[in-house]
């Protein structure tokens, strides 16, 4: 027994020194994953919510997610701007989106109600997109293998198989719950990160920062104070957060100006 603690320390400590990286922000991150099978998981995660939820047959709204999508991608570093993303509209009314790695975009019809026009929905979008760019979910999924680490290698040292609860704690560690609607939150640290790549990826497109102030504007009223609508329930400091992403618009707007005088104007519209 006690070889076999030493020989997880061991596995332990080389999985961590191997793991370092640096997020787009510069601070030092743990990723146990490769992109590669985090795109896996994201990818299986995603038909799963398809299989169970209530997937919308609206082309229209579809063609719409697809049109902002499309020009955030745009202006991603690779990998992600070569990738084929894929967009679902889901049909629940909790206002809720998303963006998992692999390229996929899902979006609650109850969004709609929140995000009034092309340029909320961008940073909506932008902010879910920045979670992919910055490997959120591969430093949530290393996180919780770090923790269940002793576990999971001894199930694998005496050849155990995988139960039924593993794709459950991937959906966990990937910041989904289990049904569509349910979104589980990011650190504030993560979702700070989201918030300001999210708005100056949406700047580069060329639409409105000043629109993703206007969004959580919409999302406190919403709520009521009482009642949060559900996106925004994941999203701690809603105050502090629309005063740090107002306190970047001026800097944006010319980010913004620029991306338009290159030709980016997105016209990404709703079809009734």
């Amino acid at each position: 027994m006690n070889r076999l603690i030493s020989l997880l320390r061991i596995a332990l400590c080389t999985a961590l020194l191997s793991a370092c990286a640096t997020a787009p922000s510069g601070r030092s991150q743990i990723l146990l994953y490769s992109d590669t099978q985090m795109d896996q998981l994201g990818s299986a995660s995603f038909d799963r919510l398809k299989s169970e939820g209530k997937i919308a047959r609206e082309p229209k709204r579809e063609a719409y997610v697809q049109c902002v999508v499309n020009a955030l991608v745009a202006q991603l570093p690779a990998p992600w701007h070569t990738t084929a993303w894929e967009v679902q509209v889901f049909n629940d009314d909790t206002a809720n989106a998303f963006a998992l790695p692999g390229g996929k975009v899902g979006v609650n019809t109850g969004m709609f109600a929140i995000a009034e026009n092309a340029d909320q929905l961008a940073a909506v979008l932008g902010h879910e997109i920045g979670h992919v760019v910055f490997r959120h979910s591969n430093e949530r999924v290393s996180t919780a293998a770090i923790a269940d680490t002793g576990l999971g290698l001894v199930n694998a040292y005496v050849g155990a198989q995988a139960t039924a609860q593993t794709s459950n704690a991937v959906m966990t560690a990937l910041g989904l719950g289990t049904q569509v609607g349910v979104l589980l939150p990011f650190s504030r640290k993560h979702e700070s990160e989201a918030d300001l790549y999210g708005q100056r990826l949406m700047a580069q497109a060329g639409f409105d920062p000043a629109q993703a102030v206007a969004l959580w504007q919409n999302m406190s009223q919403e709520s009521g104070g009482s009642r949060p609508v559900a996106w925004l329930s994941t999203h701690p400091d809603p105050t502090q957060r629309i005063a740090r992403l107002q306190a970047e618009v001026a800097v944006l707007q010319p980010v913004k100006a620029q991306a338009r005088e290159r030709g980016l104007r997105p016209n990404c519209v709703l079809r009734r």
